[in-house]
């Protein structure tokens, strides 16, 4: 009997923690594609050091002979401009930006 009452507890424990999940909203994942000045690997090093600690950056990729970034962040916690301007500040220029869906 109190391993039967031990389930339902923790079933009904692990309910509630999915739905507090839920409650709190999903994150909007944005991927953006920067074209840019790169055109060696230690401006892709640059990047790469530098534009994953920016705030809800989740992923980053450097293609240096089509000299594009692509970065995946949480759109609640950063935007195109920001990161524009973080890639601003290591010496990458910034052509064009597109959102990718």
């Amino acid at each position: 009997m109190k391993k039967l009452l031990f389930v339902l507890f923790a079933a009904l424990l692990g309910t509630g923690v999915c739905f507090a999940d839920n409650a709190k909203g999903a994150k909007k994942v944005v991927t953006t594609v920067f074209t840019t000045d790169i055109d060696c690997p230690h401006c892709s090093k640059k990047v790469l050091n530098t534009i994953p600690f920016e705030k809800g950056v989740k992923d980053v990729k450097v293609d240096v002979p089509t000299k594009t970034i692509t970065v995946s962040y949480d759109a609640s916690k950063n935007n195109d401009e920001s990161l524009k301007k973080a890639l601003n500040d290591i010496k990458v220029k910034v052509f064009d930006a597109k959102q990718q869906k």
